[in-house]
C-alpha cells in the first residue's frame, strides 16, 4: 500500500432510519408542525408508511451507503395510561381512556418515534475526549406524546451500540422546558473528512428571558440543553458553536432546525431565515474548519419563501457523499411538485461551485403528511471500522433483511387507520405480536415493557 492509500479516510457516516410503527396515525398532536395540524384526523395507511420508509433505506443500502434500522415503540403505551390512573385489563384501559380522555389515547398511540432525527444527539469519537461515540437520547419534553419515547430509545441504542469500549450512553437530560432537547434535528456536524475533528453546531430556539423567542409556537430546543450535551460528550469548546434559530421561522412552522437547514461534511445548506445570525455561523466555520474550505449555500427569500420550504421539506433532505467526491441530495417527492422548490434544487445541482451534482426523490407521503421528511427519518452516526464492527450486525439493511421486513410489515400492518381504531384491543395485540417478532429479527432482546 502506498502512502496516499494510507491517508484515505476510513470512517463512514451511517444512517439509522426508524421503522414506522403499526399505529401510524394523523392525530395532529405536534403544535407548530403545519403538516401534522393540516392532516389531523384524516385516515392513515400504516402499511404504506412503513413500506415507504423501508424503500428509502433499501435504496440507500443498494447505493453502497451504510444503512441501519431502528425499531418502533410499543403503542398504545398502556404502562403510561396506567400511570395516569386508568385501571383494569388492557382492553378495559383502552375503553376507558377512549371514553374519558380520547386526547390521551391519541398521545399514547403516536408512532412519532419513526422520526429518529429526534432520537438522540450523537458525537463521533473524532470529536470526543475519550475517542468513543457518545449518545444522549432526546428528552422531547415539549409534547406529551413524544416525552414517553426516551426510555425505550435509550434501551434500543444501548442494545444496538452495546460495546462499552466504543460507545457511551448518557441518560436523557431532565425533562423540563429549561432543558428542552429534540436531538439531532437541531444539531449539525461539519468536517473535512469523517475521520477528522469536526465542528458541532447546536441550534436552539430559546435561551433565556433576554433573548428573542417565538410568539406563536413553542421553541422546542433550549440553549442550556446543547451546552449540557457538549459537556457530557466531552467536546472541545473551541469546536462547538451555539446558534439561535429565528423566532419568526419557528412561528412560520420551522419547528426544528432541520426543516430549514442541513449540513454534511464541509457543506451547509440553509435558508436566509434559518438563523438569527447566519453570518456569525459562517465566520466560525471558516475559522475552525480544518482541511477543506467550507461551502455555504444560502437560499434567499426572494428565491424561495419559508412557507414553500416548510411545505416541501427541501431542507429536510439528506445529503450523501459519493465515491467521486460529489454529493447527492435525497429529497421528498413534494420538492418536485413545487416548481419554485424544484427550480431552486436544479440551480444547486447545476452550480459547479458546490459539490451537490445529483438529486433523487422518494415517495414518503405518509410521513410527510404528519410533518417529517427524509432527514427526519434518520439518525446519523459516524463510525470508524472497529466501531462499525461493534454495531449489532442484525440491524444493517441488505436485500435479505429488507425482504424479511417487507413480509413482516405485510403480516401485521393495517392499510387504513382512523383515530377510533386506536382503542381496538386487536390493534394492541397485533402491534405487540409484531414488535415481539421484530426484536427476534433484529436481535434486540426484551426491549419493550410488555416483554419484561
Amino acid at each position: 500500500m502506498d502512502s496516499s492509500d494510507e491517508k484515505k479516510p476510513v470512517s463512514i457516516e451511517a444512517n439509522f432510519d426508524g421503522l414506522v410503527g403499526p399505529t401510524h396515525n394523523y392525530a395532529g398532536l405536534a403544535q407548530g408542525n403545519k403538516a401534522a395540524e393540516k392532516n389531523a384526523e384524516q385516515p392513515s395507511n400504516p402499511h404504506a408508511a412503513a413500506l415507504q420508509g423501508l424503500a428509502k433505506m433499501r435504496a440507500l443500502a443498494a447505493m453502497g451507503f451504510a444503512q441501519g434500522v431502528l425499531p418502533p415503540q410499543e403503542r398504545p403505551h398502556i404502562p403510561t395510561l396506567k400511570l395516569l390512573g386508568f385501571e383494569g385489563r388492557d382492553a378495559e384501559v383502552l375503553m376507558r381512556v377512549r371514553r374519558d380522555a380520547p386526547e390521551l389515547l391519541a398521545a399514547m398511540s403516536s408512532a412519532s418515534s419513526m422520526w429518529t432525527a429526534n432520537a438522540a444527539t450523537v458525537s463521533p469519537g473524532a470529536d470526543t475526549r475519550d475517542g468513543r461515540v457518545h449518545f444522549t437520547p432526546a428528552n422531547l419534553a415539549t409534547h406529551l406524546h413524544r416525552s414517553i419515547e426516551p426510555v425505550v430509545t435509550g434501551r434500543a441504542l444501548a442494545t444496538i451500540f452495546r460495546s462499552e469500549k466504543h460507545f457511551v450512553h448518557h441518560a436523557p437530560l431532565p425533562a423540563t422546558p429549561q432543558m428542552g432537547d429534540e436531538g439531532a434535528a437541531n444539531h449539525t456536524r461539519l468536517c473535512a473528512e469523517h475521520d477528522g475533528h469536526g465542528l458541532e453546531l447546536f441550534v436552539y430556539g430559546e435561551a433565556g428571558e433576554k433573548d428573542p423567542k417565538p410568539a406563536v409556537h413553542p421553541a422546542r430546543q433550549n440553549r442550556a440543553a446543547g451546552e449540557a450535551i457538549a459537556r457530557l460528550h466531552h467536546l472541545d469548546p473551541d469546536y462547538v458553536h451555539h446558534a439561535q434559530q429565528k423566532p419568526d421561522a419557528i412561528d412560520a412552522g420551522v419547528f426544528h432546525n432541520d426543516v430549514i437547514a442541513v449540513g454534511h461534511r464541509h457543506l451547509l445548506l440553509h435558508h436566509e431565515q434559518a438563523f438569527v445570525d447566519g453570518k456569525a455561523i459562517r465566520n466560525w466555520v471558516k475559522r475552525r474548519l480544518k482541511g477543506r474550505d467550507p461551502v455555504f449555500i444560502e437560499i434567499k427569500d426572494r428565491e424561495l419563501s419559508v412557507e414553500d420550504a416548510v411545505n416541501s421539506y427541501l431542507f429536510n433532505s439528506q445529503i450523501l457523499s459519493l465515491p467521486d467526491g460529489t454529493m447527492r441530495l435525497i429529497c421528498a417527492h413534494e420538492c418536485q411538485e413545487n416548481h419554485k422548490v424544484w427550480a431552486a434544487i436544479r440551480r444547486i445541482v447545476d452550480d459547479p461551485l458546490n459539490p451537490i451534482t445529483d438529486v433523487q426523490s422518494f415517495d414518503l407521503r405518509q410521513s410527510m403528511r404528519n410533518g417529517g421528511g427524509p432527514a427526519c427519518l434518520r439518525l446519523r452516526v459516524v463510525l470508524d471500522p472497529a466501531q462499525r464492527t461493534a454495531v449489532n450486525p442484525k440491524v444493517w439493511i441488505d436485500d435479505a433483511l429488507a425482504i424479511r421486513l417487507e413480509a413482516w410489515i405485510s403480516k401485521y400492518y393495517r392499510d387504513r387507520l382512523v383515530l377510533a381504531d386506536l382503542a381496538d384491543p386487536q390493534l394492541l395485540d397485533a402491534s405487540r405480536s409484531a414488535l415481539d417478532e421484530l426484536t427476534q429479527i433484529l436481535g434486540l432482546g426484551s426491549l419493550y415493557d410488555f416483554q419484561r
